[in-house]
């Protein structure tokens, strides 16, 4: 950042660079009517700077009816989201996503599914653990998140202490975090990174990065991933 670059946003935001996408190809007529008809009412609250400048905490309690707290940081199209809210129906999941066409596919299927413990951030997962309470999430996820492969690009992942640590911040003592990847070099850097942000990885075995967890779903990321002959690694981590 330059000296001429400013600090903070006009809403009073920090400045945090964004790296990706926020809108693709135009939006067909029905994911439209989701975006109008079904986000607002499945905001986790006030969570961006223009709504929430104090950066006052959400009620956690209240937003789930006391149910323990999970989050999945970009959830892509959905999938693995709705799939976790139809097999844990007694957990509340927040899934974020700054990728708007991604948004729209996840609430189709939301309509599709009937599921009814989700709620949605469409936008940056940094905003939203300003909002959330210290040791709010019981359990984290972060499927195949942008790979990145340029070296010069690294620093743009998620799994960089920029991310993790705010992260640690609102996940409670022995909570799991999820890291699924096909990529090589994230796998190394994921563990580096994500032990120095208070986590300690859980393989006793090579089964343990090899299969996936017990109720995993195969995404259209994975099913991609294995067509072009790349391997998914499963790692798990615990808060300490």
């Amino acid at each position: 950042m330059s000296e001429e670059t400013p600090k903070t946003h006009p809403s009073g935001a920090p400045w945090r660079n964004f790296y990706g996408r926020f809108k693709g190809k135009t939006l067909r007529p029905n994911h439209k009517e989701f975006l109008e008809e079904d986000l607002e009412p499945l905001s986790p609250g006030p969570v961006g700077w223009d709504v929430n400048p104090n950066r006052e905490k959400l009620d956690v309690e209240a937003m789930f009816d006391g149910r323990p707290l999970w989050l999945e940081i970009g959830f892509g199209g959905g999938e693995h989201l709705v799939h976790m809210a139809k097999t844990y129906p007694d957990m509340g999941i927040i899934g974020c996503e700054p990728f708007i066409n991604g948004v729209a596919m996840l609430l189709g299927k939301i309509r599709e599914a009937g599921v009814t413990n989700l709620k949605v951030h469409p936008g940056d997962a940094r905003h939203l653990f300003d909002v959330l309470p210290d040791g709010c999430v019981q359990k984290a996820f972060l499927n195949y998140p942008d790979p990145w492969p340029k070296k010069r690009h690294h620093r743009r992942r998620f799994v960089t202490q920029e991310h993790l640590q705010p992260l640690a911040q609102v996940m409670a003592q022995g909570s799991e975090f999820r890291v699924a990847t096909d990529i090589p070099d994230y796998v190394r850097q994921t563990m580096q990174e994500v032990p120095q942000a208070g986590f300690e990885w859980l393989a006793e075995g090579p089964a343990d990065w090899r299969e996936p967890w017990g109720d995993w779903i195969s995404t259209r990321y994975e099913q991609k991933a294995l067509r072009e002959g790349r391997t998914p690694h499963y790692m798990t981590f615990r808060r300490r």
